[in-house]
């Protein structure tokens, strides 16, 4: 049974948690307890609970009364007791107080089991109980799922680590949080993959070595790994986690040590080839540090391959990330290397070398235009540092090269190799992939030397709550719509309408920028915006198709459809994204 002071912790709790859940809507009795009386819960179409790309296929949304569930927290407080009270009834090996036979008393110490990390990922649904992790521990939070006040988000953090969930809910580090968590504790991670020790060393494979990640992001292809994060995850934060930012890898991630590594710098106007050492980078050159948005070109191609079947990752909607990026402009290097703008017009290419190899030991490789590269705004970076962080593997570690506003693809990760240069690089992925053609082009008649590869991307928006399918029970008068908008080249994002009867009718939604980030100057927005809508439901309608559309400082926006953008290879989707959801009375 929970002494006071845990009670009340619980009900400081719930009142925190549910203000930060709940829909706006009417207050309840308390005035801090919660600002509405719903919440949404994500659900599969046949009412089962749990993670996983199918669920997220077909989700339903199922609106509970707060009110009736939480009261003033007290409720929940007093049901997560009940909870507690009777999982340490039933748990015979819980810590327990042990009669001495001087008739004193002494709380025994539990020895947990230790599992491995990939025992853990096991238990992802309640039918195999949800495990999660916390700082090395592990725990079974199976009775708990009912009761969240965040809905059924925690699944999400299912089979995984809770540390990258709450970093984006900063009301989890509580102490009464943490003493809520340690109660459903079952186990230790194993000392190895406490150390992060994530890959296997099965020689004969090479994507072996591959980081370990979070089993919440969503699987487009295990070898080479691409994946993109839930999307109600996506747009929690302006800033996207380093576990959740999407990955796009093309062949096995390089294992570097940073103390050996060199990078090389070489080409038409350069007196010498130069190498700088990881610590020449951080010491020789100012720091910069900026804020951009990545995105795949591939990015909803599965709404193309709707139209006609294309060639690619079924990626939807999540292949776009936002990072504070830190680390030398690519112009302060270049000129260090001895490259005079004044003095070599021959110059027009900077080409990348990924330390990445495939088995024939050819290393993924872009380019971009000079004019980019050496372009005081350009704010071309060569980062080792991503939201604060080291530069984490599955991202480039020890160095990447940053392009804002710039396709992803030219993003090159584990930098090795810098090639000032006359001519594009003649990679693969730079010459015959990566670039956009006629919808009356088939894989018979296309000429890829015909078409420009792509560099900055054109305007893009997409919906990321709630999910198309979902059936939202009108238990309040508000609907809330939430998503992201983007352009490339710098361009900033000014307006997204938002239509709920499929485009005849129109609202504008608010816009939220990166926390902390001043109006961009013009040409240097490089960073997404993310948006939201809370409008009435509209009356006597059960079908509402919610259509989104940005418009940038140049007034670019986007078509309406998808099928006159349709190309072969799926990239540059950023038609009108639309979402069909289902009203009924609760």
């Amino acid at each position: 049974m929970l002494f006071p002071r845990q009670s009340v912790g619980l009900a400081q709790a719930c009142f925190y948690f549910s203000s930060r859940f709940v829909r706006r809507g009417t207050p309840v009795l308390h005035p801090h307890a919660c600002n509405g009386l719903n919440w949404a819960r994500r659900m599969t179409s046949d009412g089962s609970q749990g993670p996983g790309k199918k669920q997220m296929g077909k989700p339903r949304w199922r609106l509970t009364a707060a009110g009736l569930l939480v009261g003033t927290g007290a409720v929940l407080a007093y049901g997560l007791a009940q909870e507690q009270s009777e999982h340490a009834a039933s748990s015979p090996n819980d810590n327990s107080e042990v009669p001495l036979q001087d008739n004193s008393t002494t709380t025994a110490t539990k020895v947990y089991p230790v599992y491995s990390r990939e025992e853990v990922v096991k238990h992802r649904t309640l039918a195999d109980r949800v495990w999660v992790t916390f700082k090395g521990e592990i725990f079974d939070i199976t009775d708990f799922v009912g009761l969240h006040p965040g809905g059924n988000k925690i699944m999400l953090a299912a089979g995984g680590a809770l540390e990258p969930f709450w970093a984006l809910y900063a009301v989890h580090s509580q102490e009464h949080v943490l003493e809520i968590l340690s109660q459903y504790k079952v186990g230790e991670l194993s000392a190895e993959d406490q150390l992060e020790k994530s890959y296997s060393d099965d020689v004969s494979d090479p994507y072996a070595r591959d980081p370990q990640r979070h089993p919440a992001l969503v699987v487009n292809s295990l070898k080479p790994f691409n994946a993109e994060p839930p999307p109600e995850i996506l747009t929690e934060d302006p800033i996207t986690p380093n576990t959740f930012f999407f990955k796009r890898n093309h062949l096995p991630v390089p294992h570097v040590d940073p103390a050996s590594y060199k990078l090389e710098i070489s080409g038409t106007g350069l007196p010498d080839t130069l190498t700088l050492t990881l610590n020449d980078l951080k010491t020789k050159f100012t720091k910069h540090t900026v804020i951009a948005t990545l995105q795949c070109a591939g990015n909803r191609r599965s709404e193309m391959n709707k139209v006609k079947t294309v060639k690619g990752l079924e990626w939807g909607r999540g292949a776009i990330s936002t990072a504070r990026w830190g680390g030398v402009r690519l112009r302060d290097v270049l000129l260090h290397a001895g490259y005079k703008p004044d003095s070599c017009s021959l110059v027009q290419h900077v080409q990348f070398e990924g330390l990445d190899k495939d088995v024939t030991g050819t290393s993924y490789g872009a380019s971009i235009p000079l004019h980019k590269a050496l372009s005081e705004d350009g704010d071309v970076l060569l980062a080792y540092e991503m939201n604060g962080e080291v530069l984490p593997l599955d991202h480039g570690f020890p160095l990447r090269v940053v392009v804002p506003g710039v396709v992803g693809a030219r993003n090159v990760k584990w930098l090795g190799k810098i090639i000032l240069s006359a001519e594009e690089s003649q990679s693969h992925w730079q010459q015959n992939d990566y670039k956009g053609f006629s919808p009356s082009v088939d894989w018979d008649t296309v000429d890829f030397s015909s078409a420009p590869a792509i560099q900055e991307l054109p305007i893009q928006s997409a919906i990321t709550e709630p999910e198309n399918g979902a059936i939202l029970e009108k238990d309040s008068d508000m609907l809330t719509i939430k998503g992201y908008a983007w352009s490339g080249g710098g361009r900033e994002v000014v307006r997204v309408d938002v239509s709920l009867d499929g485009g005849k009718t129109w609202c504008v939604a608010e816009l939220r920028s990166a926390e902390g980030e001043e109006a961009p100057p013009l040409g240097k927005a490089w960073a997404w915006k993310l948006w939201q809508l809370s409008v009435p439901f509209p009356p006597d309608m059960n079908q509402l198709d919610i259509v989104c559309k940005a418009v940038d400082n140049s007034y670019n926006t986007q078509p309406d459809t998808v099928a006159p953008i349709w190309n072969l290879r799926g990239v540059l989707c950023n038609a009108w994204h639309r979402v069909r959801v289902t009203v009924t009375t609760h």
